[in-house]
């Protein structure tokens, strides 16, 4: 089968525990992607403001379709509680073809049209 999506895996640091979660269980529940990786325990060090901050987070990876980036983004801003959340797709330039056929078929292309969820 060709997949006719562009398949992404789209990157979003969050607060540790259930910020992370309802996040991920959100996405997926909207059709806004076949499958969320939770990966608890992550440690980022960033510039935030002036100082330098090490803190905890979780990291989730989206599994989704290029198509639907606005409307994840909508979503996550919509639901992130930072004040400038990660939201960064990286491509998936190869992959086991019935697995992105999979994935593709969770995220159908038209759902970016039809979700009715506002984008920024």
């Amino acid at each position: 089968m060709v997949v006719m999506s562009q398949p992404v895996a789209i990157l979003i640091a969050c607060p540790q525990g259930e910020p992370a979660a309802a996040l991920a269980r959100g996405l997926v529940e909207a059709g806004l992607a076949a499958c969320v990786n939770h990966l608890p325990g992550m440690r980022s060090t960033y510039r935030w403001k002036g100082e330098v901050v090490t803190d905890g987070e979780d990291l989730l990876i989206v599994k989704t379709v290029r198509e639907a980036f606005p409307d994840v983004e909508a979503f996550v801003l919509a639901n992130h509680p930072y004040e400038v959340p990660e939201v960064v797709a990286l491509p998936l330039v190869e992959g086991h073809a019935p697995y992105l056929a999979w994935l593709e078929a969770g995220v159908p292309t038209t759902r970016a049209s039809q979700s009715g969820i506002p984008r920024s």
